[in-house]
């Protein structure tokens, strides 16, 4: 099979190599449809395994059951599914409280190979617990794709209770920043305002909902978001980048009582200085997001693959795997929203 093997930071080369076996209890997908993940190439622009190459990343996985073990009596040849990465285990504290995005025993997905390649096992564990989805038959691989990136979105966006008639703010019209702006609107958000130094990412925004954008580089934000709320401030501001001056600021965006996420992640180290006297007087919640209960990525999936969901709109770039390195560039430079690769095929199929 072919698959986008990492030799090292900013090194992935495309090459042939053997099947994988099926995992005893689990089965191997042939995958369909594997969405590029901002994090997949922060991962593989650095030296994420630690010097243990050659390593797959990809971690947002459609496609069919190829090949299953005996033991499997749930699934059959042809079953068409969505692999949620991380799998939790359901027995913790935190998964018994509602909230398995805490789970202090998940699978590791980054450990095992991933999803940039023609095949990929799915083991016991991940079919005993509760990572796999079954995808209706003319719901197409790559709308499906967008399931695992829209589940932290959606997560955020039920905790925090974006609802009818809210400003609210993104800074980072990245993907994540673009699944925000659009999710906000179908949750009845009455203006979304997208900040962003990019112009090329900033103008795409439009088509996902955002009534007003702004490029921080160019006037001030803080002063913008004012005279767009009439001095009040946002209800919402979501920091999704990965910029601590970005996080430092947010909060001057806030109206009083409001709510501002910390969203994307700063690189290991990085620290944000925070006017707590600010915070405090003008009663700030501050909220760090990251990942999704069960429930929530169960939701998101349903969301993803109905007519709701505008998907055509978010992917920009479908390829062939080989073509991995160009959709990274694209990616990387702004050119892309949502980059799609099909490792079993040249053309996007239903």
């Amino acid at each position: 099979m072919q698959a986008a093997m990492m030799y090292g930071p900013n090194d992935i080369r495309v090459e042939d190599i053997p099947r994988p076996k099926c995992p005893p209890g689990g089965l191997i997908l042939k995958v369909m449809a594997v969405g590029l993940c901002g994090s997949d190439i922060r991962n593989m622009a650095t030296d994420s395994c630690k010097g243990r190459y050659p390593h797959i990343f990809g971690h947002e996985i459609v496609g069919f059951v190829d090949e299953l073990d005996a033991e499997v009596p749930k699934y059959k040849i042809g079953d068409r599914l969505y692999i949620y990465p991380e799998d939790h285990c359901l027995k913790c504290e935190s998964c018994r409280d509602g909230h398995s995005e805490n789970c202090t025993d998940p699978g590791d997905y980054i450990a095992r190979q991933g999803g940039f390649a023609g095949y990929v096992p799915v083991t016991k564990e991940q079919l005993e617990r509760d990572s796999v989805f079954e995808l209706p038959t003319g719901v197409s691989f790559e709308r499906a794709s967008l399931s695992e990136p829209l589940s932290s979105v959606y997560a955020c966006q039920e905790n925090i209770d974006i609802t009818l008639g809210d400003t609210v703010v993104i800074i980072g019209a990245g993907p994540i920043g673009c699944f925000h702006a659009q999710l906000a609107k179908l949750r009845g958000a009455a203006r979304v305002i997208m900040l962003e130094i990019n112009d090329v990412r900033l103008a795409m925004t439009k088509r996902f909902g955002a009534d007003f954008i702004i490029n921080s580089t160019k006037e001030d934000p803080v002063q913008r978001v004012k005279e767009i709320t009439e001095g009040r401030g946002a209800d919402k501001v979501i920091s999704a980048n990965p910029s601590v001056q970005a996080q430092a600021q947010s909060i001057y965006m806030a109206r009083q009582g409001g709510i501002v996420v910390f969203f994307g992640g700063v690189p290991k180290g990085s620290l944000c200085e925070l006017d707590t006297n600010y915070i405090h007087y003008h009663n700030l919640w501050i909220y760090g997001h990251f990942g999704a209960s069960s429930l929530q990525v169960q939701k998101a999936f349903e969301l993803a693959i109905s007519e709701k969901f505008p998907a055509d709109k978010f992917i920009t770039h479908v390829f062939p795997l080989k073509e991995i390195n160009q959709g990274i560039e694209l990616a990387r430079n702004g050119e892309a929203i949502k980059v799609v690769l099909l490792p079993n095929r040249s053309i996007a199929i239903n």
